[in-house]
């Protein structure tokens, strides 16, 4: 696209974003939730519509869409009317979808996200509202017939819609990266993209700059991946920006977005207003949020990012980019506050974690959990080097892989054990560097005719010969002295 294009037009994007609710049963049913299992075998003659069969709200999903509401700072409506939406659902066997139409359970709300240019902007939320998730059609390889495991249909949704003040396909990104953050932090939704329990479709229109008036929108719908959202804000840009120019009239539309090609496809025109003829759900009573049930919901909430974010910067003195990194995810910020309550070392703690451990999670595509290491021992580890006794390098090269094999035994005993603490005796040192000053008679001479710089070398070959085992610092003192005596 040429460049003058992006200088004349501007996108507009809203986005709708659909979390699933991590509870053991499903919203208006007590068929299980778990993922993966068999088709068709978690339902019941509720989930299957069955004459006379009445549905009944799970307590749970109001509670935890309260703490996403809490979290985005929605208003939370204490008045909560559930709807049916009438549409041709193949994979959901009433025929209908309850939801939340006229009484969303949280109104408003705001998620602020940092640019790549270091500019924060926040972006608005709409609403948040309740509803069940619809089966899942299956059209597999070689069969002219579609299957239909119902497992999904009933499983308890939150929808995320925001207003539509995303302006690049980055801000799109660092907002869904935001928001799946906080589900994983609240513990509402595991945020996995990939098994469909966070879902993401986009409106996507353009304008020229300046204008105030929105554009014919399209919609594009279950994208799978942030990346992928992404790639079908920068592929409708150049697409719609195109036929503006062309004169070409943008119909408004439901497009799918093919990962392979980076590109969009028209799925089915929209009408101005789909008639879904909501009217509220006969069979469920108003769900009544009490002062005192909103008032132990936010008891119980747990530290979000932003609040770790400048705990970590404030109290514990880390840079904004560390702290970035350790609140990427909730397991590793609470690993390291678990850490600092045996260091004071917080700097030290952080490049650990930064470095060592994330580099051995990454390595066996693990999780801290998995990897069963007491906070305790990193706190050991940092002891050991900030009181000379190993070096970094030999702590994170040597120490560590054995700590991770030993995870239960001190860090000093694995040491021990494997002899690698650094020996700082005077005794043990001076008849080694005596034995490397007598190796080299001509280096000593040129040190003391001024090349001071040759302590290096001295350095390396006591180090060498020790194999590794004298303290640095110590032996580095006396090579000096050694040397001036020489």
């Amino acid at each position: 696209m040429p460049q003058s294009f992006s200088d004349k037009y501007e996108v507009v994007v809203g986005l709708e974003v659909h979390a699933q609710l991590l509870t053991q049963s499903k919203i208006f049913t007590s068929d299980a939730t778990a993922f993966g299992q068999s088709p068709n075998t978690h339902i019941s003659v509720i989930t299957l519509g069955h004459p006379g069969t009445l549905p009944k709200i799970n307590k749970k999903v109001a509670e935890l869409a309260i703490r996403m509401g809490l979290a985005c700072r929605c208003e939370i409506s204490r008045y909560n009317v559930f709807d049916r939406k009438n549409y041709f659902y193949p994979d959901l066997p009433k025929g209908f979808q309850i939801t939340q139409d006229k009484t969303p359970i949280c109104l408003g709300g705001e998620v602020p996200v940092k640019l790549s240019s270091g500019e924060t902007r926040t972006l608005r939320l709409h609403h948040i509202h309740l509803e069940e998730d619809a089966g899942k059609s299956l059209h597999l390889e070689g069969e002219s017939e579609t299957f239909v495991d119902l497992n999904r249909a009933g499983m308890p949704l939150i929808e995320i819609v925001t207003e539509p003040d995303i302006r690049s396909a980055e801000e799109a990104g660092l907002l869904l990266t935001e928001l799946r953050k906080l589900v994983r932090y609240l513990d509402i939704c595991d945020g996995n993209m990939e098994e469909g329990s966070m879902r993401c479709d986009a409106n996507i229109s353009v304008r020229l700059k300046g204008d105030t008036k929105l554009g014919e929108k399209v919609e594009v719908k279950n994208m799978n991946s942030i990346r992928n959202v992404q790639r079908a804000i920068e592929h409708e840009f150049e697409r719609q920006v195109k036929l503006v120019e062309e004169g070409v009239e943008i119909i408004s539309e439901t497009r799918t977005f093919d990962a392979n090609t980076g590109t969009t496809a028209g799925m089915r025109t929209k009408e101005t207003l789909n008639d879904y003829r909501y009217f509220p759900e006969p069979d469920l009573p108003p769900l009544i949020i009490t002062e005192e049930m909103l008032a132990q919901i936010k008891a119980d909430m747990p530290a979000l990012p932003q609040e770790l974010f400048d705990k970590f910067t404030q109290e514990y003195q880390l840079p904004e980019y560390d702290a970035s990194v350790l609140t990427d995810t909730k397991e590793m910020a609470l690993y390291f506050e678990g850490v600092c309550q045996y260091s004071r070392n917080y700097k030290a703690i952080a490049n650990w974690l930064m470095g060592s451990v994330k580099k051995v999670l990454n390595e066996q595509n693990s999780s801290l959990d998995a990897l069963m290491l007491p906070a305790q021992r990193i706190a050991e580890i940092i002891q050991l080097v900030d009181d000379g006794k190993i070096s970094a390098s030999k702590a994170s090269q040597n120490l560590f892989p054995k700590v991770l094999e030993n995870p239960r035994m001190e860090v000093v005993k694995v040491a021990e054990q494997f002899d690698l603490i650094h020996e700082d005796k005077e005794d043990f040192i001076q008849p080694i560097i005596q034995e490397v000053l007598a190796k080299y008679p001509d280096k000593v001479k040129a040190y003391k005719n001024g090349k001071k710089n040759l302590v290096g070398m001295f350095m390396g070959e006591v180090m060498k010969l020790s194999k590794g085992k004298v303290d640095p610092k110590k032996a580095n003192q006396l090579i000096r002295e050694a040397l001036e005596s020489a």
